[in-house]
């Protein structure tokens, strides 16, 4: 069941999109700014809102660690900003100065893509902050992206509904006509999924448009074939317009808004529907997962943000105990360790150990003089009025082995 826990009615326009970190929640709106919340109590940081575009945002993004936001404008930049203090960090501006409609980051963090109503896109490197690399796609504005989970390759969206595949170094791989009258959204899913037949793993990506359908691909990635895309299947269960898609975490879960007004979450298995929420009064414009909580926040033109959270019994956005229990810890992956993390209460280091990149090997190699030492966090996991270092390192630790 999702049930609605909170909704957030600070913006003073529409909302155009939100997007989750391990800790907290982004918005952004056409009133200029981006607001930003802590998911303990959906209260907003001492430093919300972030002002500094003089026209509407139309997309914010967190970097995998948490630690610096991307947001963009009809005002042609691309801010940068510090999460943990508010600072703004860099003003990108796009070329063209065209205004630019979506912004993602890579999963190393190593760049950030921004994509403008021109056509063109732009690929910065994150060290320096400076273009790395540019290019433009055939037609149409640019209004999605995603990157793939490994970083190889990422996707661009168009108003004139082509899908259009880039490597790192922004040579075109391929082009496909994916949606008639325009692309709006597409995602990734962070989870690839194995061909029991020939041993491939293929990404799962979803991509919505103006044509009222959500189309569920298969990618096979490799250097020597290039790339190779088959439609899975087409969801139909709205009745306008799709302006947006989201996988879950763990990839069990797609969900979409439309301008029906109407959130649909689907099976992403069997493409079987499973919620409709429909409690929003206007379009639909954005719904994001939480990385590692059963949440799901939808946004829309009714200046709203939604709050829902799932039954932990069902499927959600994360990996659960349970599941993990099933894997020995020296096989876990870097993002088994941020679900047993969120699982244990820990969700506040999520991004630090993805930042040193920290997997089930590592993560059994850990001390008490590494976490204090190098990590910084031993004295604050010992100060913790409910955790304790031996008691979540250890106890837990080899409980799971």
């Amino acid at each position: 069941m999702a049930m609605l826990i909170h909704t957030l009615s600070d913006h003073s326009d529409d909302v155009n999109y939100c997007a989750f970190s391990s800790s907290c929640l982004a918005t952004c709106s056409l009133d200029k700014t981006i607001r930003v919340y802590s998911l303990n109590n959906f209260t907003e940081l001492p430093y919300s809102p972030l002002k500094g575009h003089t026209y509407a945002v139309h997309c914010c993004c967190f970097s995998p660690s948490g630690h610096v936001l991307a947001s963009c404008s009809t005002d042609g930049t691309t801010m940068v900003w510090d999460t943990r203090n508010g600072r703004m960090l860099a003003v990108l501006e796009q070329p063209s100065g065209s205004p630019v409609r979506v912004c993602r980051f890579s999963p190393e963090s190593t760049y950030l893509v921004s994509g403008a109503a021109d056509g063109s896109v732009v690929l910065w490197n994150m060290e320096s902050l400076k273009l790395y690399r540019s290019g433009n796609v055939k037609d149409g504005s640019l209004v999605a992206c995603a990157f793939s989970p490994n970083g190889s390759f990422f996707v661009t969206g168009s108003s004139c509904g082509d899908l259009t595949f880039w490597d790192d170094k922004m040579r075109c791989l391929y082009n496909e006509k994916a949606h008639d009258l325009g692309v709006t959204c597409c995602d990734i899913s962070s989870q690839p999924i194995s061909d029991g037949e020939h041993g491939f793993r293929y990404f799962q990506m979803a991509s919505c448009g103006q044509d009222n359908q959500i189309k569920l691909w298969l990618i096979l990635f490799a250097d020597f074939l290039g790339v190779e895309l088959k439609c899975k299947c087409t969801l139909n269960g709205h009745s306008a317009p799709v302006l947006a898609c989201a996988f879950s975490y763990d990839g069990q879960m797609l969900v979409s808004g439309s301008v029906d007004k109407c959130v649909i979450i689907y099976e992403t298995s069997t493409g079987n529907t499973l919620h409709t929420l429909s409690q929003h009064t206007r379009y639909v414009t954005t719904c994001a997962f939480a990385p590692y909580s059963p949440l799901l926040a939808t946004g829309s033109m009714d200046k709203t943000v939604n709050i829902w959270q799932f039954d932990l019994k069902q499927p959600c956005a994360g990996n659960t105990v349970e599941n993990e229990s099933k894997v020995t810890v020296e096989d876990w992956s870097e993002d088994d360790v941020s679900a047993w993390l969120c699982a244990q209460d820990l969700a506040d280091f999520v991004g630090l150990f993805k930042m040193n990149n920290i997997d089930g090997k590592e993560l059994l190699n850990l001390t008490k003089e590494s976490l204090t030492n190098e990590l910084k966090i031993g004295k604050r996991l010992i100060k913790s009025p409910n955790v304790t270092l031996s008691t979540i390192l250890f106890f837990c630790l080899f409980t799971y082995t």
